[in-house]
């Protein structure tokens, strides 16, 4: 948030009509619209943990839904790619299709102010549907409302600086805020169904943003951050993502036996596979993991297809 201080006047003047081709490049390119998937996917699995106690769908509700989401995980992107631009981390990333940044704004620089106003132009439509959203279904969606607003501004400039903050974040802003809430939005109640699915997500999008860190360790380093693999070294991240990935067998198996959901749920876990292909070879190249994107593309395989699956198996059970 430090950094949004320092934001000059001339980054809030509007674009003349020749910088209108670098307006859309910054929404299109800084969003990163190729991880964005994972909020709708999130949206469907709260849909999914529903299915079972609604006697209808309101379409509405649903589709808003999948707009906030989408709108608050482009939000957040956006805000990461311009702070870490005005930081200099952008300059001594090691790029990979997963990492890295998207190496737009040092391409561009003229571009940064574009891309902050996405940033605050998204994060305020984000609120917009959400006040709208608590005033529809009730007061008690206030606080993973805020719990979303306070990721996606603090998320660079604040939780970055601590391990165990910056490790939790992205899962529980997927599994608690999106999960959960569009869940709460659909029934207007809990249950266990959801809590299980918004552990599994939590654990997933953890190791999803863990593992992304891995190639840029040196940079992050030099740039004040103090997440997890900065502070406690690659080792300790490797046996954090283990666990991680360990960890959502067991919610899944409990699930099941529990009759919390159906035993064909199981199924989650033929792409949940693929975490394991990324956990050995974090496990054997670690900070060389840049060098090794297949790796890496099975992290995100996983982080997509588990859910989906789960999604599937609630609805159709």
């Amino acid at each position: 948030m430090e950094s949004l201080k320092n934001i000059s006047t001339d980054t809030l003047t509007a674009p003349t009509g020749d910088d209108e081709n670098l307006v859309l490049q910054a929404l299109l390119r800084s969003s990163r619209f190729s991880f964005v998937l994972l909020a709708p996917i999130c949206v469907l699995l709260g849909l999914g943990t529903a299915w079972g106690t609604i006697a209808s769908v309101n379409i509405g509700m649903l589709l808003l839904l999948f707009l906030v989401s989408v709108l608050a995980h482009m939000s957040v992107n956006l805000l990461n790619e311009y702070l870490d631009f005005q930081s200099g981390l952008d300059l001594h990333t090691q790029r990979t299709p997963f990492s890295g940044g998207t190496g737009f704004l040092p391409e561009k620089p003229q571009a940064a102010r574009y891309v902050l106003w996405h940033a605050l132009a998204t994060l305020l439509a984000t609120c917009l549907i959400g006040c709208y959203l608590v005033w529809q279904v009730g007061i008690w969606l206030l606080p993973l409302g805020i719990v979303g607003v306070f990721l996606v501004l603090a998320y660079t400039s604040v939780l970055n600086r601590f391990a165990f903050l910056c490790w939790a974040a992205p899962g529980l802003g997927f599994g608690g805020v999106m999960v959960l809430g569009a869940h709460y939005v659909l029934t207007s109640q809990f249950n266990s169904s959801v809590f299980c699915a918004s552990l599994v997500v939590f654990f997933l999008v953890n190791n999803l943003l863990l593992l992304n860190q891995f190639p840029d360790i040196a940079a992050d380093r030099q740039a004040g951050r103090r997440h997890l693999l900065v502070r406690y070294g690659v080792k300790s991240g490797v046996y954090a993502y283990g666990l991680g990935t360990l960890v959502v067998p067991v919610i899944v198996v409990a699930a099941v036996i529990n009759a919390v959901w159906p035993v064909w749920a199981l199924t989650a876990l033929i792409p949940w596979a693929f975490s394991l292909f990324s956990l050995l070879t974090a496990w054997r190249y670690g900070e060389r993991l840049a060098e090794h994107t297949p790796a890496m593309a099975a992290n995100v395989v996983a982080t997509l297809l588990v859910p989906s699956v789960l999604t599937a198996v609630l609805v159709l059970a």
